[in-house]
């Protein structure tokens, strides 16, 4: 099965998928029967489209020497995707978020599942303002919808959750989802200020230029969101979650829980019909507080299938790029009964 796929965005993620398109398409086609083709690529300069399909290194090796769409044979200007849509069986979607209006990631999706094309997002703008909407969207048209490299990168939690704990119930859900505050408090408990270590995040590539969605707690907030919706029965908006973020967290503070055995973390939590964000003392023997630096963790309580703890390393981004493609695999080979 040959898939035709438009590629949003030609950011670290998608490029990192290009790789492992260009690395896997081998594996693919002995394991899975299945082969993407990308008919078209859209960045910030316009969208190109080749109906015999973009070579994917060639398109990394384009892209790291400084070219854009813009210089691709079939360039087609800086117009909507939606309106170039014809052919196209998916949509991986990686675009900058925009937590205000979903921006055009968000108009894409909604294009795209109306006309039963398939969508998988690693931009959770969508699902977290739109997510009832676009779900309700693909279940008319038939396409189906998945995000899983929204939460946690290549970190399987809404898979976990969603395929393998068929029957159950997630009771109690509590998580460390934000490497860039993980970072920043390890750093402080070892005396750097909270300024210096902000700084350091961003000169070390983990924080934005502006860190306000992860040190708010607003980024932990949107994945806690997706998993809730996703895993837990929920339909709440973030205005649901109680949200605190690690601006009032000091050096002292570090260091007097320290003293107690404690270590603070940015938990996620959701238990009861309540979710909350905000840094906590745990101890250190807790399976959250070892969730260190580059490190991110879920713990489920579950009926009947006991507690789970899961905890996954990623510095750079080829496994949320990984999880987009493990989400088009599922959509295609067999259909969905991987």
């Amino acid at each position: 099965m040959l898939i035709n796929a438009a590629l949003i965005g030609l950011g670290s993620v998608n490029r990192n998928l290009l790789t492992i398109l260009a690395t896997k398409a081998a594996v693919l086609r002995r394991d899975h029967g299945i082969g993407f083709r990308i008919v078209l690529v859209a960045d910030s300069r316009g969208v190109a489209v080749d109906p015999a399909g973009f070579d994917p290194a060639g398109l990394v090796a384009h892209k790291a020497a400084g070219g854009s769409t813009a210089d691709l044979a079939g360039f087609r200007g800086a117009v909507p995707v939606e309106s170039l849509l014809d052919g196209v069986d998916l949509v991986f979607e990686a675009s900058p978020v925009d937590l205000r209006t979903g921006g055009p990631g968000l108009a894409l999706a909604r294009a795209a599942l109306g006309r039963g094309i398939s969508v998988v997002l690693a931009n959770k703008g969508p699902v977290v303002l739109a997510f009832r909407e676009l779900h309700e969207t693909a279940a008319r048209s038939g396409a189906r919808l998945k995000y899983s490299a929204t939460v946690c990168g290549g970190l399987p939690v809404l898979n976990i959750g969603r395929r393998d704990m068929i029957a159950g119930e997630i009771r109690t859900l509590r998580g460390v989802f934000n490497a860039t505050t993980n970072f920043i408090l390890d750093q402080m408990a070892t005396g750097i200020a909270y300024g210096d270590a902000l700084a350091e995040a961003q000169r070390r590539g983990i924080a934005e230029a502006d860190p306000s969605l992860d040190v708010e707690g607003w980024d932990t907030a949107n994945k806690l969101l997706i998993i809730a919706n996703s895993l837990l029965g929920a339909d709440i908006a973030l205005a649901d979650i109680a949200v605190t973020g690690i601006a009032g967290v000091t050096q002292e503070s570090l260091a007097a829980e320290a003293a107690r055995g404690n270590v603070i973390r940015l938990v996620a939590s959701a238990e009861a019909g309540r979710y909350a964000v905000a840094p906590l003392a745990l101890p250190a023997a807790d399976f959250l507080a070892q969730c260190r630096g580059w490190e991110m963790a879920v713990e489920m309580h579950t009926d009947i299938y006991g507690i789970s703890y899961h905890k996954l390393w990623e510095r750079e981004p080829t496994p949320t790029a990984a999880s987009m493609l493990r989400d088009a695999v599922h959509i295609f080979a067999d259909r969905g009964t991987l």
